[in-house]
């Protein structure tokens, strides 16, 4: 049984302290969805594990969403379906209930990674669909040259692509997802052409790494990003990437059928 955080997540983050800013500055971009919706290859029925505010769920027709966190469960729009209480490595439903499955941006948050993967195939008849980071290719980003313990907690906390296709079974894809420049969907990599959004509190604070770094972190980052902006020095070596239409970083899509 997973070790619950006060507001009920059960995960290392505490998606109550987070804040109410977190839907603001994660909002689903629809090209993401697009590659979700593919993987999901029409399925009816979809099981979405850590729906959090039900981000990504217009990718499939029918949704039933299991969301640990209370806090998370709150935010869910009016009209999405009231997210069911449960954790991944026990999810209340039969076996090959659904059509299809999805879980995204969630699995790092779990205690139990391959428990949770093997309900998730238990449960489905169809595909299941893994939007993740792949932890080998987290530090390729700019930002480890900045705040390199918030991508060292990144790779750290993020299982590896492989254990996680081996935990589903069956036949299984590896798919890099493009993040667009102006990406609506917050998380570290969506702003690798806009610098300057990091510098802005609520952007950090809504990637849940940068709840795992002390103050000093943040204000060092902080210090040095914008004194390389105003130099001129980021732009310098990362310029490039301010008019980049897309970057092939660390997200994946990770699918696997029976």
């Amino acid at each position: 049984m997973n070790a619950r955080t006060q507001d009920g997540s059960a995960g290392d983050v505490d998606y109550g302290a987070i804040g109410s800013g977190y839907s603001a500055y994660r909002r689903p971009d629809s090209r993401i969805a697009q590659f979700i919706a593919e993987a999901l290859d029409g399925a009816r029925t979809v099981l979405n594990v850590g729906a959090g505010a039900g981000s990504y769920e217009s990718a499939a027709p029918a949704v039933t969403a299991v969301e640990p966190s209370e806090s998370m469960r709150a935010r869910r729009p009016a009209r999405l379906t009231r997210a069911v209480n449960a954790v991944a490595e026990e999810l209340p439903f039969a076996d090959g209930e659904f059509d299809g499955a999805m879980t995204l941006f969630s699995v790092h948050q779990w205690s139990d990674v391959t428990a949770g993967l093997r309900e998730m195939r238990r449960v489905t008849r169809g595909p299941v669909v893994v939007l993740t980071c792949d932890p080998k290719l987290v530090h390729d980003f700019w930002l480890y040259e900045y705040a390199p313990e918030v991508l060292d907690t990144e790779a750290r906390r993020h299982p590896p692509i492989e254990a996680m296709a081996e935990a589903l079974g069956g036949t299984g894809t590896i798919q890099t997802v493009p993040v667009p420049l102006d990406c609506t969907d917050g998380f570290n990599e969506a702003y690798y052409g806009r610098p300057e959004m990091l510098l802005d509190p609520a952007a950090r604070q809504a990637c849940s790494a940068w709840s795992f770094v002390d103050d000093g972190v943040r204000e060092r980052f902080d210090e040095n990003l914008r004194r390389d902006l105003e130099s001129g020095a980021w732009d310098d070596r990362f310029g490039h990437l301010r008019t980049q239409p897309t970057y092939e970083g660390s997200l994946v899509i990770v699918r696997a059928t029976p």
